[in-house]
């Protein structure tokens, strides 16, 4: 089970949680967000562990914007989160992880997944929200049973230490994730380092 800690933007915060050892830490360059996370120095990026994948967040970004970031801040990974298409998804590839979100609800189709196979490496599945994500609320994961592609995914949107032993259950073949945000905060992008140590507990 990887574990991605998302919505960081202050630099003793980004510490703490990076010394509780997650897979993936996000940062949301997203203006509307309350995590946005405005004037971010390379060098606290630069001083996470090895091993820890820095992933931006991004919401129907320009390409040259995403790939200017992506070189000055040496990100690991992208997530898009907003109306991205496959071939768009596809450009940054060469550079870095790309995990594509979707907004999920009872109505949600799962088959119109099949033109980002092979074009992003992993999926997330959010609570569908008006406001892309970070909403606290979670989905039916009963849900997920209608997903049958072979890319893996994360599985985000109101995840708390109330309901992790549930995702534990969780038996999908492709469930490759979690990521930790809303629930585990002091407030928008300060979190929770004793949650988040609880969390990690149950998790691993």
């Amino acid at each position: 089970m990887r574990i991605k800690v998302c919505g960081l933007k202050h630099a003793e915060n980004i510490g703490a949680v990076a010394a509780l050892g997650p897979d993936y830490v996000g940062f949301i360059c997203y203006a509307p967000s309350p995590r946005y996370a405005s004037g971010l120095q390379d060098e606290i990026l630069a001083a996470l562990p090895e091993g820890i994948y820095k992933t931006a967040v991004f919401v129907n970004e320009d390409e040259e914007i995403i790939t200017k970031l992506i070189d000055n801040y040496n990100f690991d990974a992208v997530q898009l989160h907003g109306n991205e298409s496959p071939e768009f998804c596809e450009l940054f590839r060469d550079k870095a992880t790309v995990i594509k979100a979707f907004g999920i609800d009872e109505d949600f189709d799962f088959d119109r997944l099949v033109g980002y196979a092979g074009k992003v490496d992993y999926f997330l599945f959010d609570t569908k929200t008006p406001k892309h994500g970070g909403s606290g609320q979670s989905f039916d994961w009963r849900l997920l049973n209608g997903y049958k592609l072979n890319v893996p995914f994360f599985l985000s949107g109101g995840l708390s230490l109330d309901n992790l032993g549930e995702v534990k259950a969780i038996d999908h073949p492709q469930f490759f994730g979690v990521d930790l945000n809303s629930k585990f905060e002091l407030e928008p992008g300060l979190k929770d380092i004793d949650k988040l140590k609880k969390a990690f507990e149950i998790l691993k």
